[in-house]
């Protein structure tokens, strides 16, 4: 039988709208799973995908779903957080082509603008005027003005600029009429393009509208209907903002700009807990600050740069120079001593910076307790008027405790706007009753306070059920109405804020199976459940940053394609759809599934840059596993997953020379690439001739014969022992780091030595307490990170077992293990404990293993690195960014005299990735991103830094004619050390 929708059948309504619409119309399975959810709780199946390239798309397209009785929701950015962005009919997507800003004309301070326009596009077009649109969600990097219009969204700055409402011009709008029209429409002020019911409608209700809402700074909840006041100039556009996509659809708006100041100076302010931040917040308002945020301390895991305190207030002040902004916040600070424990004034762009980046991450921080429990949003902006903020805190804090429940409150504290997370059950029917009596318990509370059960959100399913206790039946009535006047036939978004589905159904964790999932991972921050990891993923898609922030990494596949698929989020929901089955009903077999993690560069930039930590090559190496078990692989994932041991093949047989001299022949270097999976516009690195292992032995003979000669032969320093791994890398490709890393350490006073090459095997001999000494076996250690990245988790498994009893002695020594190799150095640590988690000596290796600088700084502490003394341009290893830390390397350079910041982003060639068949051109492009720029804009002398192989290989293909070679800091430093390795 032939699924249906609405009572249609799914294949006809596609082949209808590919019929009227030009842009793309997909109803695969994958398609539909990325819009199952947005960054709320809830989730619906949408029938479909669509990409409008224009309004009259969007016009077809509404015109034929509603002759199939399809509904139809628009979606921009997917980032709202009550269920609005979610859908059983159409999903529009605007933010594949309906994404252009038209105009930016700084004369009127207006910005004509598409829906799927990203709010930080935006603010970059405007600023070279000195403007910039007022409202600022969190969520700026990624949320689109479509979005903004619907949800009437609002910011940290709405104390000074308002809301999304307060800043529209007019809105151009596909509507329904009640024959059966779809037309296009202009809302600005007067009834102009309105449907012709609506005057009456609301002229029979003027006394209601001008008794019925509660007057507020915050009030989203419900439709605006007051704004069609006489008094209030009977303004369509500002009506139509917060309507959630329930009465039409926005193709257009014209934006009012603001002057943006030159100069802003943030000023902390501590206070004792919350409740006293609260309290201190509205009186603050009169100084005329552009934010007054707040936060408890139970939302910041590490407090470096606050002032001691409870809780904080973030006031930002502007001014023409910086000296005005600071005097701003000096007097702000001034104002508010009484109250405060502690305060702070914040000059710098980039310690304001450092500081709104955990005020902005919190939406994603707080969906984790401190012990690691899950929170939810379902109240997550509740607003009272700011003057009851302080009281409504400590009710809300009794509250939350009579239900047994927890929760982070912070937010928009000079608006009486609260956003929490608050650890529900919603797995369990138990926790989803809960749910619902601390909704309607914590509903009659807001209203008891005066505020508005939405102060920024929306409704959406979340709360729409509950604005009876609001606004009072007659008031809702009324919506309904208004409603019907729009979208007579009840086809857009349905479900939403009028007549809305229940608060406790559509829940996305339904579906999930409840069973432990059979994993090779650990996921030891998930109680070992994947199907705990794959919920990390909350939806408020930072991965979806269009450009990577200062120093971050996340997400280089999206930031390339610019696809939901190739996002973090986008991955991360089609894994849990193959967890519920019913939309990617394959399981571990999905071709959906592979393809969207085809992309995924196994950068581990979520892992630290995703604000709930989700680990998406982690998920990618354990799905391959499973998706590849008993099965033949791609080519690739044997000739580069088992790279360690070809490499130790060709050096058995002696065979460097000839591989590369073949690698070098054309005809024969195709082929091979071919065979193995390897994109031909690759080139084949070259194996060395030696190597570093065997330098380490012949250059421990020349010292041994010169000492028995007599002469002075150093054999390290008097300091410390430390064992420096010969990743496969420096093993085979890149020895001479390997020799720049021995003889900056001995320099340093540090003992060196390689780890052992033999496996003794130990049992009683049944005489005494000793053990008897068994023949041995020959080995390498290898951190298995090929293997783990091609998804060959057996085999990594084997190989790191192999390992752990090569490193027995180390191991039981408790020597330290440095590790040039920022891939195998965040191997060692992350997937080694996490896939031998019952192996003792598995999490002890883990423990001991620091990278280069790290082990200078802790075992050499007093040593001087030679001045280099010279500009240093590159990118920090993803792995380093995301596992290891970079803290000791930047302390190292700048002792040493390179100056200059590192880029963000990723080099693109990813270890396997860049290398294999399909990959080349997102590979460039990502390197094209920030690395390969940075490289070509730096100033003659400059050193390129790259401690990574994958690095520093893909500058050399990307940059061969006239570039510059990327090195290792070990290099550099022997260099300027005159050590010749």
């Amino acid at each position: 039988m032939t699924a249906t929708v609405g009572n249609q059948d799914p294949e006809g309504i596609a082949r209808a709208l590919r019929g009227v619409v030009r842009g793309e119309v997909d109803f695969s399975a994958a398609a539909r799973a990325l819009m199952t959810m947005d960054a709320s709780n809830y989730r619906r199946v949408p029938v479909g995908v669509v990409a409008p390239r224009d309004a009259e798309d969007v016009a077809a397209a509404l015109a034929a779903c509603r002759e199939h009785g399809v509904p139809v929701v628009a979606r921009g950015g997917g980032t709202s957080i009550a269920g609005q962005a979610t859908g059983t009919g159409v999903v529009m997507d605007f933010t594949r082509h309906m994404n252009r800003i038209v105009d930016v004309d700084p004369v009127t301070r207006t910005a004509v603008v598409q829906p799927g326009v990203v709010l930080d596009r935006l603010q970059e077009a405007c600023a070279p005027h000195g403007l910039r649109f007022g409202p600022d969600p969190s969520t700026h990097s990624r949320c689109t003005l479509g979005g903004m219009i619907g949800n009437n969204s609002c910011g940290s700055h709405s104390v000074a600029y308002g809301t999304t409402a307060d800043n529209i011009c007019s809105l151009s709008s596909v509507i329904c009429q009640s024959n059966g029209d779809i037309r296009q429409a202009t809302l600005a002020r007067g009834w102009q393009g309105a449907p012709d019911a609506l005057r009456p409608l609301i002229e029979g209700e003027l006394a209601l509208l001008r008794t019925g809402f509660p007057d507020l700074p915050r009030r989203i909840s419900g439709y605006a209907a007051d704004a069609l006041l006489p008094e209030n100039g009977v303004d369509l556009a500002r009506f139509f903002c917060g309507t959630e996509g329930t009465l039409g659809i926005v193709t257009e708006a014209t934006v009012r700009l603001v002057e943006a100041p030159r100069a802003r100076a943030l000023a902390v302010l501590a206070y004792a807990d919350e409740s006293a931040a609260a309290e201190a917040a509205a009186g603050l308002l009169p100084h005329g600050p552009l934010t007054v945020e707040g936060m408890a301390a139970d939302l910041v895991r590490e407090q470096a740069g606050l002032p001691k305190g409870g809780a904080w207030l973030f006031v930002e002040s502007g001014g023409d120079t910086p000296a005005q902004a600071r005097a701003h916040a000096e007097a702000i600070v001034r104002a508010a001593a009484d109250g405060t424990t502690d305060s702070l004034i914040v000059d710098d762009p980039t310690g304001q910076r450092a500081l709104w980046r955990i005020r902005e991450d919190a939406s994603g921080t707080a969906t984790r307790m401190p012990d690691g429990t899950e929170a939810w949003p379902g109240w997550e902006d509740c607003a009272v008027p700011p003057a009851r903020l302080g009281p409504y805190l400590r009710d809300f804090r009794g509250l939350l405790s009579q239900h047994g429940l927890r929760g982070t409150p912070y937010g928009h504290f000079g608006d009486g706007c609260i956003h929490v997370r608050i650890d529900f059950d919603l797995l369990s029917e138990t926790g989803v009753r809960r749910f619902r009596h601390f909704s309607e318990d914590l509903a009659e509370l807001v209203v008891a306070h005066g505020g508005s059960l939405s102060g920024e959100h929306g409704d959406g399913q979340a709360r729409a059920e509950l604005l009876p206790k609001m606004y009072g039946p007659e008031l809702v009535g009324l919506f309904g109405r208004i409603k019907d006047v729009w979208d007579p036939d009840g086809l857009l978004n349905p479900g939403v804020l009028v007549r809305p589905a229940r608060l406790d159904e559509n829940l996305r964790f339904a579906v999930l199976p409840r069973g432990p999932v059979d994993v090779e991972f650990a996921y030891p921050h998930d109680g070992g459940d994947f199907s705990a990891a794959v919920r990390r993923c909350v939806g408020v898609a930072k991965c979806r940053t269009e450009s990577a922030p200062s120093g971050g990494v996340m997400c280089p596949s999206f930031r390339v394609t610019g696809e939901e698929a190739h996002s973090t989020r986008g991955r991360a929901r089609l894994l849990h759809e193959m967890l519920a089955g019913e939309v990617v009903t394959d399981g571990w077999q999905s071709t959906e599934v592979r393809d969207a993690l085809d992309l995924c560069l196994s950068c581990k930039g979520c892992r630290t840059d995703c604000p709930v930590g989700v680990d998406m090559a982690t998920y990618k190496a354990e799905f391959l596993h499973h998706h590849y078990e008993g099965r033949r692989r791609p080519a690739a994932h044997y000739s580069m997953g088992w790279l360690p041991r070809w490499l130790r093949l060709v050096q058995h047989a002696r065979a460097a020379g000839v591989v590369n001299t073949l690698a070098r022949v054309g005809p024969l270097a195709a082929l091979g690439k071919r065979l193995g999976g390897i994109a031909s516009e690759r080139r084949i690195p070259r194996v060395a001739p030696e190597t570093f292992s065997a330098w380490w032995r012949r250059d421990l003979r020349r010292r041994v014969q010169v000492a028995r000669r007599g002469g002075a032969a150093r054999f390290g320093g008097d300091g410390p022992e430390v064992v420096l791994w010969p990743d496969t890398f420096t093993e085979h490709l890149a020895p001479q780091v390997g020799r720049a890393a021995v003889r900056v350490l001995e320099e340093a006073g540090l003992s060196v030595l390689l780890p052992p090459t033999r496996v003794f095997d130990y049992r009683p001999d049944g005489l005494s307490a000793v053990a008897g000494l068994l023949p041995s076996r020959r080995g390498r250690v290898c951190c298995g990170l090929t293997y783990v990245s091609t998804g060959q988790l057996d085999r990594a498994r084997a190989v790191l077992r192999r390992t752990l009893d090569l490193m027995r002695p180390v191991i039981d020594s408790g020597l330290p293990v440095v590790v040039l190799e920022p891939s195998c150095a965040a191997a060692l640590r992350t997937d080694l404990p996490e896939l031998l988690p019952d192996e003792p000596r598995a999490r002890r290796l883990a423990d001991s293993v620091l990278t280069f600088a790290e082990a200078l700084e802790r075992f050499a502490p007093h040593w001087d690195p030679p001045r280099v003394d010279r500009p240093a341009v590159g990118q920090t290893h993803c792995h380093q960014h995301a596992v290891l830390g970079d803290a000791a390397e930047r302390r190292l350079r700048e002792r040493a005299g390179l100056d200059g910041e590192l880029s963000g982003g990723c080099c693109g060639l990813a270890g396997n990735f860049g290398f294999e068949e399909g990959h080349y051109d997102v590979s460039v492009a990502c390197a094209e991103e920030q690395l390969l720029p940075a490289v070509r804009a730096a100033a003659d002398g400059a050193v390129v830094l790259a401690d990574g192989f994958s690095c520093r290989t893909q500058l050399e293909q990307l940059e061969r004619e006239g570039g510059r070679p990327g090195r290792h800091l070990a290099e550099v430093l022997a260099e300027a050390l005159g050590i010749t390795p």
